[in-house]
């Protein structure tokens, strides 16, 4: 595989997956009014990063461990504080922007 098909399926990854992070927490979320039953979602994209190593074909499981950190990347600041469970903080919500 060329080298310049890894990193667009890298980036597309990536992308992907901070995209779904953030549509997760400024849309589902508000939607479903902010319960403090759900998890935040970077355990989502924690839980993906080993999974994708265990996939046999290095395509695809390089894709979801990328997919994973996307989504990791997209909640930063609730997995640096460690926050599990509880409803996200109370305010304007910014849709590019790491929270």
């Amino acid at each position: 595989m060329a080298t310049s098909q890894i990193f667009i399926n890298v980036f597309i990854g990536l992308a992907s997956g901070y995209l779904l992070g953030r549509i997760g927490h400024c849309y589902i979320n508000v939607w479903l009014k902010n319960p403090g039953w759900t998890p935040h979602h970077w355990i989502y994209g924690a839980i993906l990063i080993p999974a994708g190593s265990f996939i046999n074909s290095s395509f695809w499981g390089l894709v979801i461990i990328f997919f994973g950190i996307g989504h990791l990347i997209s909640d930063l600041k609730d997995f640096i504080e460690l926050k599990f469970f509880g409803p996200d903080e109370e305010g304007p919500k910014r849709f590019f922007h790491i929270d």
